[in-house]
């Protein structure tokens, strides 16, 4: 997530971890950034929430959920991706 967000320019606009662990409390482990080296396992639940915040401008995070499973990670969210204009 964060490298396509660097790639795009907007590097220094994602100022947060790429996501992080859902259970029983609403921010748990594992913390998904760069320096977590922690391996994740099968049932692991975590969230992959890349956002970029512009000053003056605005901001989105878009937000998935997904499960780690023995074939590897199953997305859980269903939510569409492409641009809506309101208004």
């Amino acid at each position: 997530a964060r490298t396509v967000v660097e790639a795009a320019g907007y590097g220094p606009a994602f100022n947060h971890r790429v996501g992080h662990g859902l259970g029983m409390s609403v921010h748990e482990y594992p913390s998904v950034h760069g320096g977590n080296s922690d391996l994740l396992h099968e049932g692991f639940v975590f969230t992959i929430e890349p956002g970029i915040y512009v000053p003056g401008l605005g901001g989105v995070r878009i937000e998935d959920d997904v499960l780690v499973t023995s074939d590897g990670v199953e997305v859980l969210t269903s939510f569409p991706k492409e641009l809506t204009v309101l208004g």
